[in-house]
């Protein structure tokens, strides 16, 4: 038996309830984990409210982040043994293999071991986030030198971007709400920050980037910020949009995106994570700056399971700044 987080209908965090299941040997290919940490994301929230873009089937489990230690592996099971410690991949599809339980089976290709440095709270703040960023950012084509524009900026996805675009030479630009969390974002990396509530962004961005604008826009917001973004970006850039946090809909002029041949484009994490070669090469980049300490996540509250509803009540309040984690001892 294990202790699962599961929901008997849709809505907020009040309908979550931890409930005991019966657990299938792993079957070839997968490992068995005791989970140690989850991670928490915004999907798992739009999953539980119905508005992800899968639909649970109720009674549903969720989760797309956890580490742990490894307790048995499948048949056809390489390189991976008991007593490892390792993170996963975040699922392709959270009805199929939600992840948020005290003990799961997973496909073995997607479990990473987690590096010495790491704590299990601190791998499960990382593939979700960095992975994201890496993916989108990879879209935009990075360069050294690329003045990055960044909302949602102190999101576990937003600071991870802000990392990344310093490993590789580039110049993050954070926007978030309020003056707020500006010191955060720049102890953070942030090299400049521009607060949405105060109006001016695009002026604000441009006398940082230059009058011709930011290169690339990485944004989670959209909404009433994305023609702003639009009027921001360089001609020739890219605005990558990996969220919907405003759904409020906003004109987008075309003759603005015609002007600049400007490149809009949508990006979901799965779409790396589906693709083996780019998925290694992420990896691969995300393992080597997490040793150097060039990527860091950052968290910003643990919670134990038995508060499973009051994290996710944090989530949802948007006052965090980094990761909400959750310990399962």
């Amino acid at each position: 038996m294990t202790r699962i987080i599961r929901f008997r209908r849709l809505g907020g965090p009040e309908v979550l309830e931890i409930e005991e299941a019966e657990i299938d040997p792993p079957k070839a290919g997968e490992v068995r984990i005791a989970v140690r940490a989850l991670g928490l994301n915004r999907a798992e929230s739009l999953f539980r409210s119905g508005s992800y873009i899968e639909q649970p089937d109720l009674p549903s489990a969720s989760g797309l982040e956890a580490a742990g230690l490894i307790e048995s592996v499948g048949p056809g099971v390489t390189g991976l043994v008991r007593g490892d410690r390792v993170a996963l991949v975040p699922p392709v599809s959270m009805r199929q293999r939600p992840v948020h339980a005290e003990l799961i089976n997973f496909p073995a290709e997607f479990a990473v071991p987690i590096p010495a440095t790491q704590s299990f709270e601190e791998a499960a703040a990382t593939w979700m986030a960095y992975l994201t960023a890496y993916g989108a950012l990879g879209i935009a084509s990075l360069c050294p030198g690329d003045h990055v524009v960044v909302t949602a900026a102190s999101s576990s996805v937003g600071l991870a971007a802000i990392q990344i675009v310093n490993a590789v030479g580039g110049v993050p630009i954070a926007v978030t709400r309020s003056n707020r969390k500006r010191e955060a974002l720049l102890a953070a990396g942030a090299k400049h920050v521009a607060m949405s509530d105060q109006g001016g962004i695009a002026d604000a961005i441009r006398d940082v980037s230059g009058p011709s604008g930011a290169r690339i826009a990485l944004d989670a917001v959209g909404g009433a910020l994305l023609p702003t973004l639009v009027s921001a970006t360089a001609v020739g850039g890219i605005v990558v949009s990996y969220g919907a946090q405003d759904l409020r809909t906003s004109e987008l002029p075309p003759a603005s995106l015609l002007a600049k041949s400007l490149t809009l484009r949508g990006y979901l994490v799965h779409e790396l994570i589906r693709d083996a070669p780019a998925l290694s090469a992420a990896k691969a980049f995300i393992l080597k700056h997490l040793d150097s300490g060039a990527l860091r996540p950052i968290i910003s509250r643990s919670f134990s399971l038995d508060d499973i509803r009051a994290a996710y009540e944090f989530l949802e309040s948007g006052e965090q700044f980094g990761k909400i984690v959750v310990t399962i001892d």
